[in-house]
């Protein structure tokens, strides 16, 4: 283990015994941190945080402090980020609200760019990539495989699908379809994200096939719900388009565009 004598580490914390932790760094009490991680100088992590193997956290990141939510009252939440992940300098990933799980989660193999912020009650996936500045509200989900650009900011409850590709400076306020490019203020969907879908292993045939669905949704003017009946009662599209299909129904039925705002809890009248 290599922990500066200039850090301040809890004894209550349990740090794995190959960790490396850098001058200047706060470890609070309960904080659990895996194999192989390492803390840069003035990172911060506190509260009920876990934090699994050969991540790297940059100067100045800061996680698990408590939610930007009035209505927090101080219980036993957490944060819990998987392996591999990247947070460089001064993100924040802020530990939930009581209103959902109690975990705001990051998973593995992530790259969140300096300055990004993950909210409270937040679900981020797999190999997703922050760009610098991205601001993502309280209890939004991104899926596997998403890239959020710079600058780009999320209403809360809103979900980001696996594979899209959000531009720089784009305002979400409604769900992003998975495999889709979407990007501009307001923000609409603008092509298919071809390019992270062939990086990401997703074969031509399938790439094809949500090509024609998009043209098919999104370029020839008709009426997205009969569009997609027709599909849904069709044989021969991939797993991929049925998710897509699933994902715009369950859009359309949720409030403003977010599916998940729909399950949100609301205080009693």
């Amino acid at each position: 283990m290599a922990i500066s004598q200039l850090a301040v580490i809890s004894p209550e914390a349990e740090l794995a015994g190959d960790a490396d932790v850098g001058p200047f760094c706060y470890v609070g009490p309960g904080v659990v941190i895996g194999p192989g991680t390492v803390l840069h100088h003035h990172v911060t992590v506190v509260g009920r945080t876990r934090i699994g193997r050969d991540n790297v956290l940059h100067p100045h990141a800061c996680v698990g402090t408590p939610p930007q939510d009035k209505s927090y009252a101080g219980e036993p939440t957490g944060v819990e980020i998987g392996d591999g992940n990247v947070i460089r300098e001064c993100v924040t990933i802020h530990r939930a609200s009581a209103k959902e799980e109690g975990f705001t989660r990051v998973g593995n193999g992530c790259y969140l760019m300096a300055c990004s912020h993950v909210a409270h009650d937040c679900a981020v996936g797999d190999e997703v990539i922050f760009g610098n500045n991205v601001l993502v509200g309280g209890h939004v989900h991104v899926e596997d495989g998403a890239n959020i650009n710079g600058g780009a900011a999320v209403h809360p409850f809103a979900t980001i699908g696996r594979l899209a590709y959000v531009g720089g400076l784009t305002r979400i306020v409604q769900d992003v379809p998975p495999f889709m490019i979407v990007e501009g203020h307001p923000s609409r969907v603008r092509g298919v994200n071809s390019v992270g879908m062939r990086r990401a292993g997703v074969s031509a045939d399938v790439i094809g096939s949500i090509a024609k669905a998009y043209r098919r949704i999104y370029r020839r003017g008709r009426p997205r719900a009969e569009v997609l009946e027709e599909m849904e009662s069709e044989n021969g599209w991939p797993d991929e388009v049925r998710h897509l299909c699933a994902v715009l129904r369950h859009s359309a039925a949720g409030r403003s565009g977010r599916y998940r705002e729909a399950l949100r809890r609301r205080p009693p009248a």
